[in-house]
């Protein structure tokens, strides 16, 4: 099965289940904050959802993502 999010969106998102900041994101994985801002808007758009939370819990429901 091919993944829906590339190795760096599922870095950003499985931090964002742990309720990492972006800030705190940005700063362990050696990136600026308005480019896990990106990666997060991308999936945002792939997944044709409205927001960050609805992002994660259609990833869950996708079984991209598990807490």
């Amino acid at each position: 099965m091919h993944s829906v999010l590339t190795n760096r969106e599922r870095q950003i998102f499985e931090y964002l289940i742990k309720s990492y900041t972006t800030k705190q994101i940005a700063s362990l994985l050696h990136i600026s904050e308005k480019t896990v801002r990106n990666h997060i808007s991308n999936v945002i758009i792939k997944l044709d959802v409205n927001n960050r939370s609805s992002a994660i819990l259609k990833l869950i429901v996708m079984k991209e993502l598990s807490l």
